[in-house]
Order: structure tokens, then C-alpha cells, then sequence
């Protein structure tokens, strides 16, 4: 079987885990600070804040911006339901406006034409490590003045040209980014999450909101040598990451450099597999963008029916998702009014597949990709 997606483990995670385990401190403590720093360096941001993953990272975010009932947040339903849950978790109301056909990411276009007197924010999705046009968003909240908050999950290593240089994805442009380091992404701690910010006082917040809204971090209260009694300022989550999970972390910095050039090795070898197809439409890379190639998405005639081609490789062992799903069209969302047309997120869901992508992948396994998907096609 050719897998999807396979994280790139070895004994380096295995051995800093065991010293985690051994070190006596399990929970969040010395190993996340050390990973939030590392992580903050690499990316180029002045804070970041460790949680347990993602969707929880987006909830702060909306959280710590006191994001509530009666607000509405902009965003894409192409996207994995976790990012309209976490706007329904503050009591807020998702507005769902469509893609660019072309690299699958929110239409500034769409999102200004959305914006109305009820707007707090715009949540901004990197699709499958793809940048957004952030120079277009970033203008476009600023004038508007609203929040940009950019949803990471699949983003990191992913780069954007800004002003005539190459930067990270997750160095502040909007008000915050978040990450994922769940074992389909580019890097994994298993679960986990990180938020990234230039602003300190969110900063502060984000650390409250994800440990109860304890005064006192447990590292400090426990290598005081007096005793210290801590105080709840406000009702938070227990979002915190385990020192185990950051240890694995840290590792896993440390690969990401050449983990994202193995992948962008990956991706131009499949466009040169796969570039002679007739009527299969390959990834778009803007100029201004270097993809971390956390998916390679490819979208099928509309002759094709998606799930029976999908079904003929997985019968050959070869393992592929369905397009990025939409979430209103899933049970919870179809309640809510659709104000705006959706109709290229619906195809990019109904027409396109994931192929297998990842570090490890032998050119052996992406030239049998290749040969049975084209073998479907002709």
C-alpha cells in the first residue's frame, strides 16, 4: 500500500521523548518553552504559543480577540470543518465566501465584497501549505479594520514574497497564525498546535486562556523557593501541550528545512509525471509563493466520476482523499443562510483527489501513482 501521507519518525523523536518520560516532567513545562522559542525563531515572529493542536489554536485566537455572539467571521467553507467550529465555539457566525479556482485559497475578492458592520475578523486559510495572497488580505483588514487571522494548519515552511523577500508563513502579517503538528502535516508532534503573534498583550493572553487562566505557570510556581499561591483571572480551557509532545517538536524543527525541499523535489517530479494528461489540471503555484506541498491536489475532468477513480487506485494500493471538503454542506452548517456563491469550492471538493505525498516516497511508488492514474484516464 502507498500510503497518503507517512510521518517522517526516527530515533531522534523516539530518544528525545524517552528523555522527556525520563526527566520527571511530563506535562507542559521546560521542553514546550524551548520549542515555542525555537519554533518563533525559525518562523521570524516574536511570540509563539504552544497548545494542544490547531483547532484550539484558532479558538484562542477568536478568544483572546473576544470574538462572541453577534459577530461574524469571514472564512472558507473549502476547508476542514475545524476552522468554522472554532467560530461557532465563541457563539459567532461563519460567512463563507468561495475560492480562487486556481490555487484553492480564499478570493480577496469574495472576502471584500462579505465585509459587513458585524465583521470582527477574516480567517484566512493556507490550503494545503498553499500561501494565500496575504499582500491583497493584509491591506484589505487593515482598510476595513478587522482582524486577519491566518489558519496555518498545513503551512508550515511554506514561504510568501513580501516586499522583494522571501519570509515564513506564521511571521505576523495579520494579527495571528496557527498551526497544526497533527501526522499529516509537513511536521508532527502526534497532536499539537502553535499560535504565532507580534503582539505581546495577545500573547499574554494566549498563555492564560490555554492553562484555566492561571496566574502563575507551573514552572514557576514549582522552582520557587517560596511558596506561591496562584489566582484564576478568567475562565479558560485546558489547551496545553505535554512536554513529551514538544520534545518530538523540537526534533522535528530541526528536519523541517529539508523536509519541505524533499517535498518540493516530490511535487515537480509528479508535474513532470503527470503534466501530458489530457484533461487532468495540476496545482497552481503563484510566483510569489513556495509551497510547503503539505497535499498535491489535482483536479479530474468533470467526465470523471471522483469516488470510482479513487476506488480503482485504492484497489491497486494506492491510498488518495477527495478534495477538501466544504463545510457548509455538512450537517451542522446547513442550517445558515449561504449568502454568497460557492459554487468553485463545491467543484474543487467534487472534482479534485489528494495523491500520496511525503518524504519517504520512493520515485519507484510516484511513478506507479502516476502510470495507474493516467491508465484511469486515457
Amino acid at each position: 500500500m502507498i500510503p497518503i501521507a507517512l510521518p517522517l519518525l526516527a530515533d531522534e523523536e523516539a530518544d528525545a521523548a524517552r528523555a522527556a518520560v525520563l526527566s520527571g516532567w511530563v506535562s507542559q513545562g521546560p521542553e514546550v518553552a524551548a520549542f515555542e522559542r525555537e519554533f518563533a525563531a525559525l518562523i521570524g515572529a516574536p511570540y509563539a504559543c504552544a497548545v494542544s493542536n490547531c483547532t484550539t489554536a484558532l479558538h484562542l485566537a477568536l478568544t483572546a480577540l473576544n470574538i462572541g455572539p453577534g459577530d461574524e467571521v469571514i472564512t472558507v467553507s473549502h476547508s476542514f470543518v475545524a476552522t468554522a467550529n472554532c467560530i461557532r465555539y465563541c457563539g459567532a457566525t461563519p460567512i463563507f465566501v468561495d475560492i480562487d479556482p486556481d490555487a484553492y485559497n480564499i478570493d480577496p475578492d469574495r472576502v471584500s465584497e462579505a465585509i459587513g458592520p458585524r465583521t470582527r475578523a477574516i480567517i484566512a486559510v493556507h490550503q494545503m501549505g498553499m500561501p494565500c495572497d496575504l499582500v491583497a488580505l493584509t491591506a484589505l483588514a487593515a482598510r476595513q479594520g478587522v482582524a486577519l487571522i491566518e489558519d496555518a494548519a498545513c503551512a508550515a515552511g511554506s514561504q510568501i514574497r513580501m516586499n522583494g523577500s522571501w519570509e515564513r508563513i506564521g511571521k505576523p502579517r495579520g494579527l495571528i497564525a496557527c498551526f497544526s503538528f497533527h501526522p499529516r502535516k509537513v511536521i508532527t508532534t502526534g497532536e499539537g498546535g502553535m499560535l504565532t503573534t507580534a503582539d505581546a498583550e495577545l500573547d499574554r493572553r494566549f498563555r492564560l486562556l490555554r492553562q484555566h487562566g492561571m496566574s502563575v505557570p507551573d514552572t514557576v510556581r514549582h522552582g520557587s523557593p517560596q511558596v506561591i499561591f496562584e489566582d484564576y483571572l478568567l475562565v479558560g480551557f485546558n489547551y496545553r501541550m505535554t512536554d513529551v509532545q514538544a520534545a518530538v517538536g523540537r526534533k522535528q524543527l530541526e528536519r523541517l528545512p529539508e523536509l519541505v525541499a524533499r517535498r518540493r523535489a516530490l511535487a515537480s517530479r509528479y508535474s513532470d509525471l503527470l503534466g501530458n494528461i489530457d484533461g487532468l489540471r495540476l496545482p497552481f503555484e503563484p510566483d510569489w509563493a513556495r509551497s510547503n506541498w503539505q497535499s498535491y491536489c489535482v483536479r479530474l475532468p468533470d467526465r470523471l466520476d471522483q469516488r470510482a477513480v479513487m476506488q480503482k487506485l485504492l484497489d491497486q494500493g494506492i491510498a488518495t482523499r477527495r478534495g477538501i471538503m466544504c463545510s457548509h454542506r455538512e450537517a451542522p452548517y446547513t442550517n445558515i443562510e449561504q449568502l454568497h456563491d460557492l459554487r468553485q469550492s463545491e467543484r474543487a471538493q467534487d472534482h479534485s483527489i489528494l495523491l500520496p505525498i511525503y518524504a519517504q516516497m520512493s520515485e519507484e511508488d510516484q511513478v506507479r501513482v502516476a502510470d495507474a492514474l493516467r491508465n484511469e484516464l486515457d
